[in-house]
């Protein structure tokens, strides 16, 4: 069994010193491993990352996290992700990681994904060079995911993402933002290459539970929704 911890969408900023490393006291008990989803900061400020990094840096359990939109604010991303990863969490875009849990090996693919919304309702890389850049970067964020997936060869995969990647986890949210909370796209991707478990962010008011059209399960797990400083998902028995 492993038993996969994720939360996303908590929001580091200078006031959360000292708040949020309580919240994980104990999690080497009821997880293997911590899976954030994006949105690991208000603003995207570096200093801002400093502030989660030393909240988490004596977590005993491996983190895996992927950046959000609000990480990438202030066109910083790649000075927040080296904080992050200095504290010991390994950062992921379009790439994968793997560990052994119990002798189980587990690989895990992330992104942060992009908009441009789902089936029947998406945008097309058609018309003005805009609209074209805007789809274009999410069909090549899905693929870049869809083929890190691809290389995995262990006995449990998981994704982690920050945009959601079908719109049932989306309920609750205004239908009119869907494209800019998630694509098709990246249901697409993880269905070609195949996973046990996606986790996702960004969509506050939508809901926790989900599946892409071919079968994985997804779960939101941006805080708002969940409610708590993370969930807890068992593979491999009966899911939390």
């Amino acid at each position: 069994m492993i038993r996969v911890a994720a939360v996303g969408d908590v929001h580091a900023s200078a006031d959360s010193a000292g708040l949020l490393r309580p919240s994980f006291d104990g999690i080497d008990g009821c997880a293997d491993l911590l899976l954030l989803a994006g949105d690991l900061t208000k603003w995207g400020d570096p200093e801002e990352a400093e502030v989660l990094a030393q909240e988490l840096s004596d977590v005993p359990i491996p983190i895996f996290a992927v950046l959000g939109n609000h990480d990438h604010h202030r066109d910083r991303p790649q000075e927040v992700r080296c904080v992050l990863e200095r504290s010991g969490m390994v950062v992921l875009e379009g790439e994968t990681a793997e560990l052994r849990v119990d002798g189980v090996s587990v690989g895990i693919a992330g992104a942060k994904g992009f908009g441009g919304g789902f089936t029947g309702s998406s945008g097309s890389d058609f018309g003005e060079p805009e609209m074209k850049t805007f789809i274009r970067h999410s069909q090549a964020v899905a693929a870049a995911l869809g083929s890190a997936l691809e290389t995995l060869r262990t006995d449990v995969r998981l994704v982690v993402m920050h945009y959601a990647p079908i719109k049932e986890t989306l309920r609750g949210e205004p239908p009119e933002i869907y494209p800019f909370l998630g694509t098709y796209l990246l249901a697409e991707a993880v269905d070609r290459a195949g996973a046990d478990l996606i986790v996702h962010g960004h969509a506050h008011r939508g809901v926790e539970k989900g599946m892409t059209p071919g079968g994985i399960q997804v779960r939101n797990v941006a805080q708002p929704v969940i409610g708590r400083p993370y969930n807890v998902y068992s593979l491999g028995s009966s899911e939390r």
